[in-house]
């Protein structure tokens, strides 16, 4: 898995902030440093940028570069 961030698209980001201002439990699909994908169940609490790149913050505590997710509420990260 690469390091270097790739921003993702606006429409998505924008869903993603939907979901944390509903503040709801939703399944969220990412790739684990290794680049294994991971199901979790968890509430979006925050997102936000550090060191030039942008993370979720779930209620667990768990925080998930952005360009790491898969499919966020039955939507996919690049899907049209």
């Amino acid at each position: 898995m690469t390091d270097h961030y790739q921003p993702i698209s606006c429409d998505f980001h924008d869903e993603l902030e939907t979901l944390a201002v509903r503040r709801r439990t939703c399944p969220i699909t990412y790739r684990d440093a290794s680049g294994n994908p991971v199901t979790v169940e968890d509430c979006i609490e925050d997102i936000y940028a550090r060191d030039k790149e942008e993370f979720l913050k779930l209620k667990s505590g768990l925080e998930i570069r952005l360009d790491r997710l898969i499919e966020v509420d039955g939507k996919r990260l690049g899907a049209d």
